[in-house]
């Protein structure tokens, strides 16, 4: 028999008294609900009717998640502190999980989702609602997914928007939230993690007047944080600078920033075609996502434009493959695309607490034959942990870089459908450094740890 038909069956019959040694309390009059201490240790929560007898076996029990202290009033405070040791701990994302019989809260931290609390299933419900009507989300809807977006004050001047996500699962709906600061601090492109070589080349391709330069990694790599770290070491007084976001993540002074609605087919093929006639300089493109807007950008830098963007790919030289699958002509490619920066986010070792330890032979294999560096002779790092890492021996995250110049012997093999193996073969006697060796340096210097430059390769 279901809790609500116990209720309903009794409602009308007298209540009588419980005795005393009985360890779950009757519910009284005003219809609260109180606990006992038998109900406490097994994690129930036992209702009885006003009618049943304390002689009388109970109703069978509704088996919820017991909470030890449970009040509507407290709800805000506790979705307030979540919020504020997420932007302490410098989180991207907070994940409000149900389980069969939790409610958990995780972190992602430096790329790595971490648990930051567990909750009785009580709490799930009241903590959705109100992140919904912070969202201006409907609270009655539970069957389908809902987006939508808050903002949060963080003391001290400091405002976070809040990205909201609400996707119906089978033990309750999950919340994931992104948060992104109004006004974060620019990365500066020499603190993106470059090694001084790499680090040349794309300061060289700055000084173009046009042409095209890409981003490129998956999600989360760190793309649109090295387009800004880029932008941003030119003056806007002298440089008419658009660009083109969903969503407008960084603000820069002096810079025409454009927020793209998709909501009223305000998309980024829309935005450029209204852009280049607004006699740009230089050009940011958010995200090349179709034909359309590869084919609007591809043009923009071959009339004049220095254009920035990105693109989901995974190496450099699978840039170009991905640009033809998307029907560009293999001339207006060479032609256009001038500097193709493919990238990875991993977590850096922290300095505090990090220790050196001979390279172990299993990892031998790695130096490749034509390694510089003999790995008996190199170091590897690990960090056992500290108070400055929160015990996880990594602190912060850096980039690690793959980056291809479009050569006359490139834009040949290209022009000529060589295989992909040949125009890397070919990019790497240029100079190219492969994503791989990177992260293999990376390890050696202590910037991060053999196991996180493993996980970068594969």
């Amino acid at each position: 028999m279901s809790l609500l038909d116990v209720l309903q069956k009794k409602k009308d019959e007298p209540a009588e008294d419980v005795a005393q040694n009985d360890p779950i309390q009757a519910a009284p009059k005003d219809g609260q609900m109180h606990i006992g201490e038998a109900a406490k240790d097994e994690g129930k929560v036992v209702i009885m009717s006003e009618a049943e007898d304390a002689n009388k076996k109970p109703a069978e029990p509704a088996e919820i998640p017991y909470a030890t202290t449970f009040d509507e009033d407290s709800i805000p405070k506790i979705l307030n502190e979540i919020f504020l040791e997420a932007i302490k701990q410098h989180a991207s994302d907070v994940h409000f999980k149900p389980t069969e019989d939790k409610f958990m809260v995780y972190l992602r931290i430096d790329g790595t989702m971490i648990e930051h609390k567990a909750f009785e299933k009580i709490f799930h419900n009241p903590l959705i609602a109100r992140i919904k009507i912070l969202s201006s989300l409907r609270i009655d809807e539970h069957r389908l997914p809902q987006d939508g977006k808050s903002a949060f004050d963080a003391g001290d001047g400091k405002e976070v928007d809040l990205r909201v996500s609400v996707l119906p699962t089978q033990f309750g709906e999950k919340v994931v939230i992104r948060l992104l600061e109004k006004n974060p601090k620019m990365v500066e492109l020499r603190d993106l993690g470059m090694l001084p070589n790499i680090l040349m080349k794309v300061e060289r391709h700055l000084t173009a007047t046009y042409g095209m330069v890409l981003a490129v990694g998956p999600t989360g790599s760190g793309k649109s944080t090295s387009l800004f770290s880029m932008i941003s070491t030119f003056d806007p007084s002298a440089y008419n600078i658009s660009t083109l976001e969903d969503p407008i993540e960084y603000k820069i002074t002096g810079v025409t920033q454009t927020q793209i609605n998709t909501e009223i087919d305000f998309d980024f093929p829309d935005g450029l075609r209204t852009l280049v006639r607004q006699d740009p300089d230089i050009i940011m493109v958010g995200e090349i996502r179709d034909q359309k807007t590869a084919s609007l950008t591809i043009e923009s830098a071959l009339t004049g434009h220095l254009v920035f963007s990105t693109l989901h790919t995974n190496s450099a030289v699978g840039t170009i493959q991905r640009l033809l699958n998307m029907d560009i002509d293999r001339f207006l490619i060479t032609a256009a695309v001038k500097l193709i920066i493919s990238q990875r986010l991993v977590r850096k070792v922290c300095s505090s607490c990090r220790e050196s330890y001979p390279v172990p032979e299993k990892y031998y294999d790695l130096f490749g034959e034509d390694s510089e560096v003999h790995p008996k002779e190199a170091f590897f790092y690990k960090a056992k942990g500290c108070d400055q890492c929160k015990n996880t021996g990594y602190k912060g995250r850096i980039g690690l870089f793959e980056v291809l110049e479009m050569s006359p012997a490139i834009e040949e093999l290209v022009i000529n459908n060589a295989p992909h193996n040949e125009i890397e073969d070919q990019a790497v006697k240029e100079g190219m450094i492969l994503l791989r060796k990177d992260a293999l340096y990376k390890a050696m210097t202590g910037d991060i740890t053999i196991e996180e430059a493993i996980r970068a390769m594969a």
